[in-house]
């Protein structure tokens, strides 16, 4: 496998997690729920942060 091949699938595999955080946080906050620690580090929100608002 090639570098750029590597590069492209890993740049793709970045997006879909991006993704599939800010659907889970996205459905967290509708629901009144607390958004998962990893997903809002995914997002780059500092988890403690994020408590903090409100």
């Amino acid at each position: 496998m090639s570098v750029k091949s590597k590069t492209r699938g890993s740049a793709f595999g970045r997006a879909f997690a991006v993704v599939s955080a800010a659907i889970a946080v996205s459905a967290a906050v509708e629901n009144r729920r607390r958004p998962s620690s990893r997903d809002l580090t995914t997002l780059g929100i500092d988890p403690q942060a994020f408590d903090r608002l409100g």
